[in-house]
Formats: C-alpha cells, sequence, structure tokens
C-alpha cells in the first residue's frame, strides 16, 4: 500500500530528526546512553515537542526490543509499580465527587483514575511501527508465566487500548487470492491454525478454483499483516466432513453454480491481539459480499473443529470425575485408547453411537463456571448468532482432530434472520439454539438404543440431518 509506506517514511523521517535534536551534543548523548528505561518513559509523558516525542518513543521500544525475558518482566513489573494511576489526585477527584455530581467531576475522576502508562503506551504507539511493536510487547506479556497482579493490571491497558486502535471502523476487508503478493501469502500459510497448509501448491489448491475464496481483515497500521482470515468453499450442499472440501481431486464447480457457503477456517494471526475480537464482523461482512456478489447462494455454515472435546471428555471417563456415565458407555469409550480405532469398522460403528450423544451433551447442556459453552470455537459462532445445525462423526480424520476432537466436526448455520434472536437467547437466557437433529442426540440415552441398534440411530440421525440441511452428506 503505498500510502501506508508514504506515511511510515514520513515517521521515520520525523523520528530521526527529533532524535539528532534530542541526543545531539556530548552531554545529551551521555546523558540519553545512562538513562534506564523508567527514566526515558518519565521524559516521553512529560515532552511536549513531537519530534522529540517520537524520538524519545523509538529509543524506548528499541530498547525494549534488545530485552531479554528477565528485563522483559522487569520492565512490565516497572510500568505497573511506578505509572499506575495518580492517587494523591485520584483520592482528591473521589472526594470531589462524593460532594459535586457534575459532568465536570465524573470526567474529573474519570482522568484521575487512568494509569500514567495507558497515556504512556499511547506515546510509544506515535514510533515508527509502534503499533507492531506493542502488538509484539503484549505477545510477550500473554506469554509470560507470571499472572502478578501486575499482569492483569497491564494487560487489562493493552486490552482497553487494543480495543479502540483495532476497532471496526479502522479495518478493511480485503479479498485474498493466488494474486495476492507472495509476502502476504507467505503470511497466510504461517498462520492458517485449523487446517495446515504444507505448501504452495497446496495453498493455490485453496485459492485458485472458482469455488473458492479467502478474505482478511488488514489493520492502516499494519498494512501487510493479515490480522485474522476465513477460507471459504463454495459448495452446492453442506459437507459433513474436511476431506470434502480439501480433497485435491474433489469435482469443482463455478462459483454460480454453488448455494452453500462453507467457512471451514478462521485463524486469528496475531497472538497480541488476542482477545480482541475481529471474527465476528469478518463473518457477518463476507456474508454480505458474498450475498451481493453471488445472489444464488442459501445456506451460510461452517466446518469448525471441536478442540475441547477430547478433554472433557477424558475427564467424564475419569472416575474421579463429577460426570456420570453407564458402565456400557465406559466399555465403549475404551475403544477410544486404541489410536488405530478410526479405521476399524466396528469401532468405528460402535463409537458412533456413543460419541454423539455425549457430544449434544457437551454443547447443549455443559457450560463453564461463568455459564458459557465449554467449547471455546462454539462460544465465538454461538454468541455471534449461529444455530448450532449439525455434529459430523468422523469430520476430520488427522491426527490433530482425532487428539482434541476424536475426530469430531460441527456445521454452525447463520441465517441473517435469526443472529439477533440467537444471540440473546444465549446472552440472555444461556439457551444454545440448536437444529431438532442435534437435539434428538440429546434426547438418546447414552447407548444410542432410541434408534433401535446403532447402525439404525445413527440411519435416522443422517435423514434428519438431510432434511434439515436439504441434501447434507454428500
Amino acid at each position: 500500500m503505498p500510502e501506508a509506506s508514504f506515511f511510515t517514511d514520513m515517521l521515520q523521517s520525523i523520528t530521526d530528526h527529533g532524535r539528532q535534536l534530542l541526543f545531539s551534543g556530548s552531554r545529551n548523548t551521555q546523558a540519553a546512553a545512562k538513562a534506564d528505561l523508567q527514566t526515558l518513559c518519565e521524559m516521553l509523558l512529560s515532552s511536549r515537542g513531537e519530534a522529540s516525542g517520537m524520538a524519545l518513543a523509538a529509543e524506548i521500544l528499541d530498547r525494549w526490543g534488545g530485552l531479554e525475558s528477565a528485563g522483559a518482566q522487569q520492565f512490565f513489573h516497572m510500568l505497573h509499580e511506578t505509572f499506575g494511576p495518580d492517587t494523591v489526585r485520584l483520592d482528591q477527584a473521589m472526594e470531589n465527587y462524593r460532594t459535586d455530581k457534575s459532568s465536570a467531576a465524573v470526567i474529573a475522576l474519570h482522568q484521575a483514575a487512568e494509569p500514567r502508562r495507558q497515556e504512556l503506551l499511547r506515546r510509544l504507539n506515535h514510533a515508527p511501527n509502534g503499533t507492531a511493536r506493542l502488538v509484539r510487547m503484549r505477545q510477550q506479556l500473554l506469554a509470560s508465566k507470571d499472572r502478578s497482579e501486575a499482569y492483569h493490571a497491564l494487560d487489562a491497558d493493552f486490552t482497553h487500548l487494543f480495543g479502540s486502535w483495532f476497532n471496526r471502523g479502522f479495518l478493511t476487508l480485503r479479498p485474498i487470492d493466488w494474486s495476492t503478493p507472495a509476502n502476504i501469502l507467505e503470511k497466510i500459510i504461517k498462520y492458517e491454525a485449523v487446517h495446515e497448509i504444507a505448501s504452495w501448491e497446496e495453498l493455490r489448491r485453496r485459492l485458485a478454483p472458482a469455488d473458492r475464496r479467502c478474505f482478511a481483515f488488514f489493520h492502516p497500521r499494519l498494512a501487510e499483516e493479515p490480522l485474522v482470515f476465513v477460507e471459504v468453499a463454495l459448495t452446492r450442499s453442506v459437507p459433513n466432513a474436511i476431506a470434502d472440501v480439501l480433497d485435491e481431486g474433489r469435482e469443482q464447480i463455478n462459483a454460480d453454480e454453488a448455494t452453500t457457503a462453507v467457512f471451514y477456517s478462521i485463524s486469528n494471526c496475531q497472538d497480541g491481539l488476542r482477545g480482541i475480537s475481529f471474527g465476528n464482523f469478518l463473518i457477518k461482512q463476507v456474508v454480505e459480499d458474498l450475498r451481493r456478489d453471488l445472489p444464488g447462494l442459501k445456506n451460510f455454515v461452517t466446518l469448525s473443529p471441536v478442540p475441547g472435546f477430547a478433554r472433557w471428555l477424558a475427564k467424564a471417563r475419569d472416575p474421579a470425575g463429577a460426570r456420570s456415565l453407564s458402565k456400557a458407555a465406559l466399555e465403549t469409550l475404551n475403544l477410544l485408547d486404541d489410536p488405530n480405532w478410526p479405521d476399524e469398522e466396528k469401532s468405528r460403528t460402535e463409537l458412533e453411537r456413543v460419541l454423539l450423544p455425549l457430544a449434544a451433551r457437551y454443547f447443549l447442556t455443559e457450560r463453564t463456571p461463568e455459564g458459557r459453552p465449554v467449547d471455546p470455537v462454539a462460544r465465538f459462532h454461538l454468541g455471534n448468532g449461529a444455530r448450532l445445525e449439525r455434529v459430523n462423526f468422523l469430520g476430520d480424520r488427522s491426527q490433530k482432530a482425532v487428539q482434541q476432537a476424536h475426530g469430531l466436526m460441527v456445521n454452525y448455520l447463520y441465517k441473517l434472520d435469526d443472529i439477533v434472536a440467537n444471540h440473546e437467547a444465549l446472552a440472555q437466557r444461556g439457551e444454545v439454539i440448536a437444529s431438532p437433529a442435534v437435539k434428538s442426540l440429546l434426547n438418546q440415552n447414552d447407548e444410542g438404543r432410541r434408534g433401535g441398534n446403532g447402525q439404525q440411530g445413527s440411519r435416522a440421525f443422517a435423514q434428519i440431518m438431510n432434511s434439515t440441511l436439504g441434501g447434507g452428506r454428500k
């Protein structure tokens, strides 16, 4: 982006001039060399000149970038201990507010309560590449094993500021295709977090065909760094397995033949922006763009992993755990201990009968202590107003998926007319909106006998699914 490059060059030029002014002369140079990071931070907060402020911000970030892990930890603690709120000013503002409830008193209280480090971070952001370097700073903070008061306070400051700096109004949605510059395509390969991209040829298969799309959000201060991206398959029906989407020998179709858009991979790219949600905006914007360009699309669904299921089930199987399972179910679940079970038909049949009702229980009734769905991907999609549409047994046979979810995948359905109501049902009542097919699984006992034997139950489940989604299994 030429304008971004021009802006960066301009900032660098101002910063270089500021450094010449700030550090010129032997005395200033020696003083700057001796000044520790705390002193430089105090200087930055008291600075009034734009050029000198940029120069100080760049100097602080340069020195911080050279710190080893222990030094970075000391820096974080220094920010907490030294650059918190002005307690004298805060006490006075609180006392004033008790006797004066005016808007001016509220503003004064708000200003006094803000930690000084928030303004420090704002000024550090003025340095060339300051935004990217602060994102890396928070990434290092999040990687810290220290979960002290200092950690939580500083992370709250980063979260507050990043929530403003990276709000939807600053983000631009850009399509990613085979003609996108190579430096960005390399990052798509690097950041793919759901289904690994092993080669450039594999990336080409995901981007080049007419029935494939990819979109990413970018920020003007991180012009060549995608924040989050989504990969989309355009299909004639809703897939129940990732192999149907990624198979290089699959039948390709023209985009205008598709009735369904499948969001099969959503990857956040910047660890330093963890918790700053972009994915909900991304999906809604992509749905709008696809509907405009391809009016024949009727279904907007995901094909999503279930990363917490195996961990949850392991606790349910633990004799010391609080969850109860029948003796017969526990015996069947012992088949999971054989790493080759997905390749054995008898094991697959028996496990499907037991795992699907347990998966429905996992999604529909299990909750975190805060009352939210236990699965992180479910929290994301259900919180965005999607409906839990289908549970797919062995939807992903990769080693990672078998370890994390015993191969399960799910489809979440985004129906624009229902998104607000679905979101409110979860937010206000804690209710997970699910299709009749998924709810029917919950009504089965853990042996799946409601369908007669296991195979009959599985066939009945497939029939419900096909009627719900108009084709379902391929």
